[in-house]
């Protein structure tokens, strides 16, 4: 019987993970495509891979859904001054943006101060911008960080080819 039950507990545990996964996949694509001709814009204006941009967005904001980027419009994590106060008289340590738009540029802004801008800009591989962010520690756990974020980034360049393919193939 204890036997039993251990299966069924480690099946709901993995049936409710799956669910999970399935969940955020469905919410960063709903991110990504939200955000994707904004991301587009500022490649093309900094230099950086809009999958990049994406990518660091979409984790650091938990795909828009992360406190941050609800009531500061802080999709990167940055660290500055806001107006809000919570309910027990704290402020939090991420800077507050007027719009998604303001806290994009931003990050992009603080790309090119980095030492390894010049070196990257315009280069279209994203894996060497990753590897550079996380050397110049732009996360406090950069090992983790890089595989989320390239995992992010597998995953946009799979829904753009998608994307891009089915439309292609549309019947017009």
């Amino acid at each position: 019987m204890r036997m039993i039950k251990k299966l069924l507990r480690r099946k709901v545990l993995i049936i409710g993970m799956l669910a999970l996964m399935f969940s955020a996949n469905a919410q960063n694509k709903a991110y990504v495509a939200n955000h994707m001709f904004m991301a587009t814009i500022l490649s093309q204006t900094y230099g950086i891979p809009a999958s990049v941009i994406l990518a660091v967005a979409s984790i650091e904001s938990s795909g828009g859904n992360g406190p941050a980027a609800r009531v500061l419009n802080n999709h990167f994590g940055m660290e500055g001054s806001n107006e809000i106060v919570n309910k027990n008289g704290h402020k939090s340590r991420y800077k507050q943006y007027a719009n998604d738009l303001a806290s994009y540029i931003d990050f992009c802004k603080l790309m090119t101060r980095k030492r390894f801008y010049h070196k990257l800009k315009n280069n279209p591989d994203p894996h060497a911008w990753v590897v550079a962010m996380r050397n110049a520690h732009y996360s406090e756990a950069p090992e983790e960080w890089e595989q989320k974020v390239m995992s992010v980034i597998h995953a946009i360049k799979s829904q753009v080819s998608k994307d891009f393919i089915s439309k292609s193939l549309a019947v017009k």
